[in-house]
């Protein structure tokens, strides 16, 4: 059994800003070195020739391919602008 100690449980609180009293330090202790031995017995396993993956099954995005279209024509678009030049809106120069 992976033992960590109360020091480091101190030591990992401290680094998350956490406080815990004597009971939750000693839980979290427990907890801790469980979770240590869990890691250790997976390190056991033959992993060799299993490739690495992100999800347990295959998962791929369906998406559609990008074509190119005219939403809106220009002309409808620039109707209400104040002022346009070749089909573009036309504004104030702002740098001078």
């Amino acid at each position: 059994m992976s033992k960590i100690s109360l020091e480091d449980v101190q030591h990992i609180a401290n680094l998350a800003r956490l406080t815990f009293n004597e009971q939750e330090m000693e839980s979290y202790q427990h907890q801790l070195s469980r979770i240590l031995d869990y890691i250790e017995k997976l390190n056991q396993l033959d992993t060799e020739g299993v490739p690495p993956t992100s999800h347990v099954i295959p998962i791929r995005n369906v998406m559609k391919p990008d074509e190119k279209r005219d939403l809106f024509q220009r002309e409808d678009i620039t109707a209400n602008a104040p002022s346009t030049e070749q089909g573009y809106f036309e504004v104030p120069k702002v740098i001078e």
